[in-house]
């Protein structure tokens, strides 16, 4: 018993050390550094998938790999010190109730990002005038929709997420199935960015040939919202007899791929992932102001009618002024296209972002700053007591 209480308390003794917070800072400072450099070849989503979303990493210099924690590591290491040298070993006294606030409100800033990073949603919402909808499509993450085609009304999607087939490259399968559906999928040959292409015998195949088609594998964009995914999909009814293979490529949704199964017609479509609303937006105007002269814009903003529960209202969208409601963000980033020439129909980009922790950071920092009050209020009554008391005393 006494080994293990002076083992638990070496640890809570690191744990809670100053030094252990200075070394955390100092690798979070390399560590966004580094990424800042690998963000001009490797892109921003993958710079933050690899250094910051990460327990460990390898950083190259050159040909010497260097082993790293991860920003992920470093974080839940530096929410472990504030937690236990902080809150837990700290002893609350009315003479550092500030400094015990200010802890408080660290915590909470350190929670927002951890569930901003595990439970949020990203995408955009692009849309022309008088075009509506009650979903925002991810930038980065895949899903693979399958749902019966050419019938009337609201129409029922089978889902498979981007996760469940990322990791079948070549010479890779995975064959999914629903009770619902009277057909198995089995899917191979994902490629992260690539090209339909028609074979000759002059190039070899990049993946399996289908009706003189295949995929062709390109080099990943810097820009990871450009890469286009493709894989190959087969068919196999529930007797067993395989129905047809067709190439799904990453623009699919515009025209899926179809095919007949059960004596119905379906469809399957690879895109990018959906994400739902609890409300419906409609674009009623958007409108773009140029800087004199030049085709360059200067300002763009949306005007949207919001519909929700029957309710209607109108809400414009602009720079620094995005529409908060049910815990998304729709703010104004983009429009297009960029080459449209004067009176062409334009169509509005708005970025949305669900995340139940987005006022955190707000609450965070007025905790911080009730603390820094308190904590200054405190020393300055200490000084002025003080000060009093010198002056009771007089020169000796």
């Amino acid at each position: 018993m006494q080994k293990i209480n002076a083992i638990s308390g070496f640890l809570i003794k690191i744990l809670s050390s100053q030094k252990l917070a200075a070394v955390l800072m100092t690798l979070l400072l390399l560590l966004t550094f580094l990424g800042t450099l690998e963000q001009v070849d490797h892109g921003l989503f993958a710079v933050q998938k690899a250094y910051f979303e990460s327990w460990f990493l390898v950083h190259e210099i050159g040909p010497v790999p260097i082993p790293l924690p991860g920003g992920l590591l470093c974080m839940s290491l530096f929410g472990l010190n504030l937690l236990v040298g902080g809150l837990v070993r700290f002893r609350l006294k009315p003479s550092n109730l500030g400094i015990f606030i200010i802890h408080i409100g660290m915590a909470i800033m350190l929670a927002s990002g951890l569930v901003k990073l595990y439970i949020s949603d990203d995408g955009h919402l692009t849309l022309f005038e008088e075009e509506e909808s009650n979903e925002f499509v991810s930038y980065h993450y895949w899903e693979l929709a399958i749902f019966e085609s050419g019938i009337s009304g609201p129409v029922k999607e089978y889902l498979i997420p981007g996760e469940d087939f990322l990791h079948l490259g070549s010479g890779k399968s995975r064959v999914f199935v629903d009770s619902d559906l009277p057909f198995q999928v089995e899917l191979s040959n994902f490629l992260a960015n690539c090209k339909p292409r028609f074979e000759d015998s002059d190039l070899q195949a990049i993946s399996p040939e289908i009706e003189g088609w295949a995929l062709e594998e390109l080099p990943m964009e810097v820009a990871a919202e450009r890469n286009i995914a493709g894989l190959v999909a087969t068919v196999i009814e529930t007797a067993g007899e395989t129905s047809s293979s067709g190439l799904l490529y990453g623009r699919s949704d515009i025209a899926p791929w179809s095919f007949q199964a059960g004596g119905r017609s379906w469809a399957l479509a690879l895109r990018h992932r959906r994400f739902s609303m609890p409300f419906t937006i409609r674009l009623d105007d958007f409108h773009k102001e140029d800087h004199p002269g030049i085709e360059m814009a200067r300002s763009f903003r949306s005007d949207v009618t919001k519909f929700e529960s029957g309710r209607e209202q109108k809400i414009r969208i602009q720079m620094n002024e995005p529409l908060r409601d049910g815990g998304l963000v729709l703010f104004q980033s983009g429009w297009g296209p960029s080459n449209a020439p004067p009176g062409a129909r334009l169509y509005t980009v708005l970025s949305v972002v669900r995340n139940p922790s987005d006022h955190w950071p707000l609450y965070s920092c007025i905790v911080i700053g009730a603390g820094m009050l308190i904590a200054f209020i405190q020393k300055l009554l200490k000084y002025a007591q003080r000060q009093a008391r010198l002056r009771e005393e007089g020169p000796e």
